[in-house]
C-alpha cells in the first residue's frame, strides 16, 4: 500500500538535507560540467595571453599565472566573460534538476548570474569569514548550488555548521553581540564540517547555516562556482525577483493563473466601480 506522496528515494534525499544541511552527488550532465570547466578555463587564459594542454592542471596551477594583486581583476573579467554565454545558465542548472526540484520545487527562480570564485594557495586576502547569507539579506527559502572546478577539499574547500548546531548557537547569538564574530567561531570550531567535493560532484547546502572558508593551505588554486535557487512563488527578501533571480521553469498551469484576469462586469475590478 502507498502511504506517502514521496518516493524511498525521495525521502532519504530530503531527510539528509535537513539532517546534514547539504547534498553532495554526481552531476547528472557530465558533458555540461566538463564544458563550463572548458570555458573557465579558456576566459581565464585568454585574460592571462597563455594557453594549456590539460585543463584541470592549469585549474590547479593557476596561482603560478596570478597573485593576490592580479586576482580579483582576472576574476571579475572571467565572470563577466562567462556570464555572457547565453547556454551557461540552462547548463549549470541542468548539472543538478532533479536535486533541485527534489529538494526546492519544480518551478524554480534561478539567480541571474552565476559567481566565480578563485583561492590561491596561502592567500588571506579571499577568505569568506563564517557567515549566513540569511542574516545578511537572503530570504531562507534560498539554496545555493555549489561547483568545483577542480577537486576541493580539507582547506580548499569550504565548511558548514550542522542544523542542529546552528540552531544552538543561534538561539545564544545576542551573547556574541559584542564579542564579536571571531568569539563566535572560536565556539563553534570544533563542530565545523569540512566538505569534500570533487570534480565531478555537485553540491546543495543551507545557506541559513553558517560557513565560509580559511586559507588554502593545499599547494593547489581552488576554483568554485556557486548560484542561488528558490521556489519563484516562495518569499523573497532583499535580492528580488526581476533584479536578482529570473523564473526559469514556470508551469503551464501557474502561466495560466498569472495571465488571468476577471471579467469586468461583477463588482470586483475598477471598472466596475
Amino acid at each position: 500500500m502507498i502511504s506517502s506522496f514521496k518516493s524511498e528515494q525521495e525521502l532519504e534525499l530530503e531527510t539528509q538535507f535537513l539532517e546534514d544541511g547539504y547534498v553532495i552527488r554526481p552531476v547528472e550532465d557530465a558533458a555540461a560540467l566538463d564544458k563550463i570547466q572548458a570555458l573557465v578555463a579558456s576566459q581565464i587564459a585568454t585574460h592571462l595571453d597563455t594557453s594549456f594542454d590539460d585543463t584541470s592542471d592549469f585549474l590547479n596551477s593557476i596561482h603560478g599565472h596570478l597573485n593576490p594583486d592580479n586576482l580579483n581583476d582576472a576574476r571579475l573579467a572571467v565572470f563577466s566573460g562567462i556570464n555572457r554565454e547565453t547556454w551557461l545558465r540552462p547548463a549549470y542548472y541542468h548539472l543538478a534538476t532533479n536535486l533541485l526540484q527534489n529538494l526546492v520545487g519544480n518551478e524554480l527562480a534561478m539567480q541571474r548570474r552565476i559567481n566565480l570564485s578563485v583561492q590561491l594557495p596561502n592567500d588571506d586576502r579571499s577568505l569568506l569569514a563564517m557567515h549566513t547569507d540569511t542574516l545578511s539579506g537572503d530570504s531562507p527559502y534560498e539554496v545555493v548550488q555549489w561547483l568545483p572546478l577542480v577537486d576541493c577539499y580539507q582547506s580548499k574547500s569550504m565548511y558548514i555548521l550542522p542544523p542542529q548546531k546552528n540552531a544552538a548557537i543561534q538561539e545564544r547569538l545576542f551573547e556574541f553581540k559584542d564579542r564579536g564574530l571571531a568569539a563566535l567561531t572560536d565556539e563553534v570550531r570544533d563542530d565545523l564540517v569540512w566538505l569534500d567535493v570533487p570534480y565531478g560532484s555537485v553540491m546543495i547546502f543551507n545557506q541559513n547555516l553558517y560557513h565560509g572558508n580559511i586559507v588554502n593551505t593545499v599547494p593547489e588554486t581552488r576554483l568554485s562556482m556557486n548560484c542561488r535557487f528558490k521556489g519563484v512563488f516562495t518569499p523573497y527578501a532583499d535580492k528580488r525577483l526581476g533584479e536578482f533571480f529570473e523564473p526559469i521553469t514556470l508551469r503551464a498551469a501557474s502561466r495560466v493563473g498569472l495571465d488571468y484576469n476577471v471579467p469586468g462586469g461583477f463588482g470586483n475590478s475598477d471598472d466596475d466601480k
